[in-house]
């Protein structure tokens, strides 16, 4: 209990990162897929056990790791210690503002709408915020984030003209979203104040044609294939795989 009073102080935090983990560690993820589909679970034991080799705090779900790992290889291979970021749908279980944190980040922003009122952890803060409308100021960040939320009802027009927006020229834009090649049905089903969508083949070469639109181009070739659908969503009896792609703003 008394580490996760701390976590949530601004200077409690440096010491609860001390206590719980390796501090110092410097060494960056193994190269990682980008621009790739999940493939299989030997994939995701692969990378949860990349991040206990890294000595990084793990992830509360085993197969968000893969993605989280993808990420993080791409802020820390585009950005330096000094860049400003966001991870636009951060929850208060997500890692990977603590994993930037550790390799010496500092101008570190999570939002979400289920945050009520502003949270610090060390220096990262955590507030409410849509991912479609935000508060910053254009230009404002160099690296955004945006880990399994796209799927959640979320306007795909509004969020990458945000994005573009919010990200000066250069910047970079992770985003994952649940995916299988084929469709997946996803009817009737619900959660965190949307319907669910798992995006298909079709659906993902319509989205970056509509980024495309508002400055963000991809940083290559995105392979849509998909081999297995290795992910459950047990609440719901969904399986699918993970997506993710880099785009920059030109």
């Amino acid at each position: 209990m008394t580490t996760t009073l701390l976590e949530y102080t601004r200077f409690g935090f440096p010491l609860y990162m001390a206590l719980r983990w390796r501090l110092g560690h410097r060494e960056p993820p193994a190269t990682f897929p980008v621009n790739a589909v999940l493939r299989d679970r030997d994939e995701i034991d692969a990378a949860v056990a990349e991040a206990e080799r890294l000595g990084l705090p793990p992830v509360w779900d085993a197969p968000k790791t893969w993605d989280s790992l993808g990420a993080l290889h791409e802020v820390l291979s585009r950005t330096g210690p000094e860049a400003r970021v966001l991870d636009a749908g951060a929850e208060y279980y997500s890692q990977l503002l603590r994993w930037l944190y550790l390799y010496g980040y500092r101008d570190l922003t999570g939002i979400n709408l289920v945050f009520q009122r502003p949270v610090r952890c060390g220096p990262i803060r955590l507030e409410h915020g849509d991912l479609t409308a935000t508060r910053f100021a254009d230009g404002h960040f160099d690296a955004v984030t945006c880990l399994s939320v796209i799927e959640h009802g979320v306007d795909l027009a509004a969020y990458f003209a945000e994005m573009a927006r919010i990200l000066r020229p250069g910047g970079v834009l992770v985003t994952s979203t649940d995916y299988f090649a084929e469709p997946t049905d996803t009817r009737g089903r619900r959660a965190y104040g949307g319907p669910i969508r798992v995006f298909d083949r079709r659906e993902m070469e319509a989205a970056f044609a509509l980024a495309a639109t508002h400055g963000l181009e991809l940083t290559g070739p995105v392979d849509l294939r998909s081999e297995e659908r290795c992910v459950h969503w047990a609440e719901h009896d969904l399986r699918y795989t993970f997506l993710t792609w880099t785009m920059i703003r030109t």
